[in-house]
């Protein structure tokens, strides 16, 4: 069909001024004996028109000689419709195309954050930074006058309770105790034992007396026996009762438990509390921050030796806002992190309200126990202070950007329904810093506008659904949500 279709060319050997399609397979131009294929036709054209084999081109012709294939026929007229598409077309095009676009989304309204509500655990809380304000600390002195021996603990060690921490010397109380231990075993061993020997042996002569006596008697009553020889026998009798009575005093005094080992056990015991205080142990489980005396010293009754720290009662001082004073009490938990550490969270316990108001910030001042508290704590360190005042394990909650005319327990929120925004009217329960409880108002599912902004009742809005926030965890110890404390200057 295309054997003697007419085409123009230039530069040809011949200068012909048209030549078949068989005498440009015979010339061997550029993709002629490649075009076996007629629907390659236009793109052929276009490629030797690129490097000037063709000067003229006219489209009726070969429209002309392409009558029977219907494919063939269609390529030619998407040739000429993409002709006649010029520039101007597809701008008018573009342009309609805009302005529909923003007449579509000024009819659905702006676009705008919004929330599903749901049930989730909430945990109500209080986030104040404060300081160490106080820390509880002992300057540990001598109680006797003695020469430093050892010394056994140094700046920044940790002791234990009753741990000791430096030694004296005590050479003459070690003396005077085993004097002392000696005049007891002496009493146990030797001086009971023979005044108890002793008392025996003076009833047994008084008994001897006693009977001797009622003898004389009986022979004095009958004459038989001069009045001096019973007299010497009744002499002899009281000497004998003295003799017996002051063998069972010193026997009582020397008992177990009587007046002589009482004063003896006392005196030991005075040696061994003063020996007791040639050793210095620690009042409290605690830190060794500075000591004063070194190996050799002599040092006197009252003289201070150590000072020691408890890390068992470690106060912390912050400042609340008093807004929140209505939900705190005193035992709530915390969680305390010191900036100087912050991976290293503690426990701590609310101990203290303050009972008046700093009416410049508008805080409250409340003081928290850390027992026992962390060896890294130094007084006036910086503190960030977590409390729990309250938690929900199922409460339906909302952002606290949803809620507008906020008063007391009572706010309002923009429900979402049916692409329109609506105010409603809703309860307050818990609420931490991220969340709100919704108590009345809302259901689980219903959707409301992250906006407190300007909105008017049946407006068209478009709502792009975002995550609930997560409520923070006192007892996770981190920061998981974003939330940041409330640092009051």
């Amino acid at each position: 069909m295309l054997a003697n279709f007419p085409l123009g060319i230039e530069n040809g050997p011949e200068n012909a001024a048209s030549v078949s399609y068989t005498s440009l397979q015979r010339r061997d131009l550029p993709g002629v004996r490649a075009m076996a294929n007629l629907e390659d036709i236009p793109n052929q054209i276009q490629r030797w028109r690129q490097q000037k084999c063709i000067h003229r081109f006219t489209l009726s012709p070969l429209i002309a000689h392409l009558r029977a294939p219907d494919d063939l026929i269609s390529i030619v007229r998407g040739a000429v419709f993409k002709k006649l598409l010029n520039w101007k077309t597809l701008l008018v095009f573009v342009l309609v195309a805009v302005a529909g676009a923003i007449a579509w989304q000024k009819w659905q309204g702006p676009q705008v954050r919004a929330y599903r509500v749901a049930a989730q655990p909430l945990v109500q809380q209080v986030v104040a930074t404060g300081r160490v304000a106080s820390d509880s600390r002992a300057e540990i002195g001598s109680e006797i006058t003695a020469v430093v021996k050892d010394r056994l603990v140094e700046r920044g060690q940790t002791v234990q309770h009753n741990d000791i921490l430096m030694v004296l010397r005590a050479d003459e109380l070690k003396a005077q105790e085993q004097e002392a231990q000696a005049a007891l075993a002496l009493l146990h061993e030797s001086r009971r034992p023979q005044a108890q020997a002793r008392l025996e042996q003076a009833q047994s002569h008084l008994t001897q007396t006693k009977r001797e006596v009622q003898r004389r008697r009986l022979l004095a009553k009958e004459k038989a026996i001069p009045a001096e020889d019973l007299e010497q026998a009744e002499n002899t009798l009281a000497a004998a009762q003295a003799s017996f009575d002051q063998a069972r005093l010193e026997v009582m005094a020397l008992a177990q438990g009587g007046l002589e080992e009482s004063i003896l056990q006392q005196r030991l015991n005075a040696v061994l509390a003063s020996l007791d205080k040639t050793q210095i142990r620690a009042p409290f489980a605690g830190t060794v921050l500075e000591h004063y005396v070194a190996p050799g010293d002599t040092v006197q009754p009252g003289q201070k030796l150590l000072t020691l720290r408890d890390q068992s009662n470690i106060e912390l001082l912050v400042p609340v806002d008093e807004r929140n004073l209505g939900i705190l009490e005193v035992g709530q938990p915390a969680v305390i992190i010191a900036d100087a550490f912050p991976n290293r969270p503690f426990n701590a316990v609310i101990t203290s309200i303050a009972p008046v108001i700093d009416p410049q910030r508008g805080t409250v001042d409340i003081r928290l126990s850390a027992a026992p508290a962390p060896d890294f704590l130094k007084e006036d360190m910086t503190i960030t202070a977590t409390i729990e005042t309250a938690r929900s394990e199922e409460a339906l909650v909302v952002p606290n950007d949803t809620l507008f005319q906020q008063n007391g327990n009572q706010a309002k929120v923009w429900l979402y329904t049916q692409g329109k925004a609506g105010e409603t009217e809703v309860t307050i329960g818990l609420d931490s810093l991220s969340l709100s409880q919704i108590t009345q108002g809302l259901n689980a599912g219903d959707i409301v506008l992250g906006t407190a902004g300007e909105l008017t009742n049946g407006e068209r809005v478009r709502a792009k659904i975002s995550a609930l926030p997560k409520s923070r965890d006192t007892g996770s110890k981190t920061r998981s949500d974003g939330e940041t404390p409330v640092k009051l200057n």
